[in-house]
């Protein structure tokens, strides 16, 4: 097959949805089809241009077999709800010309969209019309409740109304939609999509990369002292509800067995950490190479994954994957009954979302009971390999995909060779 991939998010950006989408494109040219990809200069989680990219040119790269069209787009140096929406439509004025001219020279057999950004989605549907294409639209997150539940965006208000009413039209309007976890996939099913357009693309775990060892680098190179390290490593941001940890940290400070790393970059970091100031057992470090991501999860003791309240089904965190990947044991903030609260259940404890004490007694509790720690660090390896498998979960996404591709005419192929 031929595919043609939109995504405001790609690598070289270390964290979040770019590591998906890139990864999900390699792979796919791995299992020997061709794809091209038209993606934002790469700026997340610091809201930075990366160096080696101009600011405001359009640029083209082959990278991991991918032919990459990178986007010049507005970077807003405090990502409020404003700003984000004039970052978006930034990607979709700079990105129309690319997918367009890739509809027409590439002649893709499945146009892919990933969301964030869903502003982006009709040039992506446009391109699969004028290449007579398939046309498929990925979430990663529900950008639109999530911009209510942050207050970025007023719950009920004129403009949130016509935001979920763009959002239901993009779901009904492409071949087939997906999403990260089967409540993301119900909720596109009560937004008006039939069950079977619906499919669950999980993210997935670096189980060939990241494995368990029985110590970490970064405990020397950060001289970190204490036998245990309560670890969070990713994006900061509101929705994650990360200032949590801050108070978790507090209220074990006097346990001088334990040190707290947040190691991640993002826009309400610089808040956090001035909350933070008083504390000695919590330290911040920026985020960390991917190649150094196996040493940097095998530091912790136990993983923290805080949630929203309000956000819990909103999104399955990637980074989970990784965690359970690295044989320690996760904590997570997320009620009972809950996609995540499944994923985590025997690898590690869940707690009430945005409840420090509740966190901090999980957290003890893995730590001072040596049994319940392994028990617990045994089965996140194990849920790792049956689930989070990515070279599994491509195929069948691959094999999915090509169910709706029908088979090509030679007038059909003659014209992709012109």
């Amino acid at each position: 097959m031929r595919i043609l991939l939109l995504s405001l998010n790609y690598a070289p950006e270390p964290t979040g949805i770019a590591v998906y989408s890139s990864g999900l494109a390699e792979t796919l040219v791995s299992l020997g089809h061709t794809v091209a990809c038209v993606a934002a200069n790469p700026h997340f989680p610091r809201w930075k241009l990366f160096d080696g990219f101009p600011a405001w040119r359009w640029t083209k790269r082959q990278e991991a077999g991918v032919s990459v069209m990178r986007c010049p787009i507005y970077i807003p140096a405090k990502p409020n709800g404003a700003a984000r929406i004039a970052h978006y439509l930034s990607f979709l004025v700079t990105a129309a010309g690319p997918m367009l001219w890739q509809a027409l020279k590439f002649r893709p057999d499945v146009v892919l969209c990933v969301a964030p950004s869903l502003v982006s989605a009709p040039v992506a549907l446009v391109a699969a019309r004028l290449a007579g294409a398939k046309s498929w639209l990925h979430f990663q997150d529900f950008e639109v409740e999530a911009a209510q539940v942050t207050d970025n965006m007023r719950s009920g208000g004129a403009v949130a109304r016509a935001a979920g009413a763009f959002e239901r039209s993009m779901i009904t309007a492409f071949d087939r939609v997906s999403s990260i976890s089967n409540e993301m996939c119900r909720k596109l099913i009560e937004k008006g999509r039939d069950a079977a357009d619906v499919f669950e693309l999980r993210n997935w775990a670096e189980i060939d990369e990241i494995k368990p060892q029985p110590g970490s680098t970064y405990r020397s190179a950060w001289g970190i002292e204490t036998p245990h390290v309560a670890l969070y490593s990713g994006s900061i941001a509101r929705k994650q509800g990360i200032e949590t940890i801050v108070e978790v940290a507090r209220l074990l400070k006097d346990r001088n067995d334990l040190t707290f790393v947040v190691c991640g970059n993002g826009p309400t970091r610089s808040a956090m950490e001035e909350s933070a100031g008083d504390l000695t057992n919590l330290r911040f470090h920026d985020l960390q190479p991917k190649e150094q991501l196996c040493e940097l999860l095998n530091l912790a003791t136990v993983h923290l994954l805080p949630q929203r309240a309000d956000a819990a089904d909103l999104v399955l965190p990637s980074k989970l994957a990784n965690m359970l990947a690295s044989g320690r044991p996760v904590v997570a903030g997320v009620f009972p009954g809950r996609g995540l609260a499944r994923e985590v259940e025997g690898a590690g404890l869940i707690c009430t979302p945005d409840n420090a004490p509740a966190m901090a007694g999980a957290v003890e509790r893995l730590l001072d009971d040596p049994q319940l720690h392994r028990a617990c660090a045994e089965r996140a390896v194990e849920r790792a390999r049956e689930s989070w498998s990515r070279r599994t979960i491509i195929e069948r996404f691959a094999l999915t995909m090509g169910a709706l591709v029908p088979r090509q005419g030679a007038e059909h192929a003659a014209a992709r060779d012109l």
